[in-house]
């Protein structure tokens, strides 16, 4: 099973994020909004929090996605299309070994 290894928050709810594969690109959590489960995602601050959570990518209270998910939704770039770009500039950076 694939694991995420950095996530990067971007702009209108979307994830920059990079797989265990090599895999990068950009994740699209809109769709899971209207969710109770996911609602507090729509707050931009808490949206930010997102950290690498085990395989996938979670936040404080618990939500969270797995490596699985990302990976079949994920709109695959270079990860040069981001470093040093929109996603590094104004969001922490967020990685594991």
């Amino acid at each position: 099973m694939n694991k995420v290894i950095t996530v990067y928050p971007l702009l209108h709810q979307h994830l920059f994020v990079e797989m265990a594969d090599g895999q990068c690109g950009e994740f699209d959590m809109t769709p899971y909004l209207e969710s109770d489960f996911f609602s507090a995602l729509k707050d931009d601050a808490y949206f930010k929090q997102v950290t690498v959570f085990f395989r996938g990518v979670g936040w404080p209270n618990g939500q969270d996605i797995g490596p699985d998910t990302i990976e079949a939704g994920l709109v695959k770039s270079k990860k040069s299309l981001f470093v040093g770009g929109l996603a590094t500039a104004n969001h922490q950076k967020q990685s594991v070994p």
